[in-house]
C-alpha cells in the first residue's frame, strides 16, 4: 500500500476544486447570452427602414391576385363594416352600416346587391315620403317581401352603381387603405392572427395610419389602422381563390326604380 504525504495529497484536494471553480466560471460566461434576434426566423423584412418595408408590403398587394378585407371604415358618408373577399375580377361580402345590412356580388363588371325585406321596406318608404306605395300598384311591404332575400342587378347608368362598387374593387381599396401620411417610422413587433409582424406608422404616433407588415413568408400587410379613428381592417387570405359566379334566373329580381343610397 502507498501512502502519499500530506502535501501530496492536499494538492491533489485542490485540483478538482480548481478544476470545477474554472468550470463554474465558464459557465457563468456561456450564460451571460446576448439576447435572442427579433428576426431570427422571418423574412427579414423587420431589419429594413419603415420606408423599405412600407414599400414591400404595397408591392406585395400590387401583385396579390385575392384577399379579405374585413373591418371598419370611418368616413364621410358614415361608418362601415366590411366583410368583404376580393379578386382582380370581381368580389363578394357584405356592408354593415347603422341603418342597413347588404350583401354584394361583382363579377367583372356586373354588380348584385341583396338584402332582406326590412332593407327594401325602408328604401321604399324613403323614396315614397313615407307613403308606402311602390308606383306599380303593389304596397311597398309587398315588393320588399318579394326582394327579401333575392339578388337585384344594379344597372352601370344607376346613382348608386359607382358607390357601391367601390366597395367591390380590391385595387381601389388597397391603394386607399395601405397609404400612409407623414415620416414613416418602424414601430413594435405585434402578431395579428398568429403570425409575427412589424408595425409601421405614418407621423410619431400613429396619426397618419399604422400598418402592420408580416414578418412570415411573403410580407404582406395583415393589419391597418386608419389615422384619427377613421377605422381598422384586418387583411388576411392573400391570394386564396373563391367562387365567383352570377346568380341564376331564380335568384334575381328587379327592383324596377332607382336604388338607394348607402349611407349612415
Amino acid at each position: 500500500m502507498t501512502f502519499l504525504a500530506p502535501a501530496s495529497r492536499a494538492r491533489r484536494a485542490a485540483l478538482p476544486v480548481a478544476l470545477c471553480a474554472g468550470l463554474t466560471a465558464v459557465l457563468t460566461a456561456c450564460g451571460e447570452e446576448p439576447p435572442p434576434d427579433p428576426d431570427a426566423g422571418t423574412n427579414g423584412v423587420g431589419k429594413l427602414s419603415a420606408t423599405a418595408i412600407e414599400s414591400k408590403a404595397r408591392a406585395a398587394a400590387g401583385r396579390a391576385t385575392a384577399v379579405r378585407l374585413s373591418g371598419t371604415l370611418v368616413s364621410k358618408g358614415g361608418t362601415y363594416e366590411l366583410n368583404m373577399r376580393l379578386s382582380r375580377t370581381g368580389a363578394a361580402g357584405s356592408v354593415v352600416t347603422r341603418t342597413s345590412t347588404f350583401e354584394l356580388l361583382r363579377v367583372e363588371d356586373a354588380l348584385y346587391l341583396k338584402a332582406d325585406a326590412d332593407f327594401w321596406a325602408s328604401a321604399t318608404d324613403a323614396e315614397d315620403g313615407g307613403q308606402g306605395d311602390s308606383g306599380s300598384g303593389d304596397s311597398g311591404t309587398g315588393a320588399a317581401d318579394k326582394l327579401d332575400d333575392k339578388y337585384v342587378k344594379v344597372p352601370e347608368d344607376d346613382p348608386s352603381y359607382k358607390q357601391l362598387r367601390g366597395f367591390t374593387e380590391m385595387n381601389v381599396l388597397l391603394g386607399g387603405l395601405l397609404e400612409l401620411h407623414g415620416d414613416v417610422n418602424k414601430g413594435d413587433r405585434s402578431k395579428i392572427g398568429g403570425i409575427r409582424t412589424i408595425k409601421v406608422a405614418g407621423g410619431p404616433k400613429g396619426e397618419g395610419g399604422t400598418l402592420d407588415v408580416s414578418l412570415e413568408g411573403t410580407p404582406y400587410p395583415l393589419q391597418f389602422a386608419r389615422g384619427g379613428g377613421a377605422g381598422v381592417v384586418v387583411l388576411s387570405d392573400w391570394n386564396k381563390a373563391f367562387p365567383l359566379t352570377a346568380p341564376s334566373k331564380e335568384e334575381t329580381l328587379d327592383y324596377g326604380r332607382q336604388l338607394p343610397r348607402t349611407s349612415d
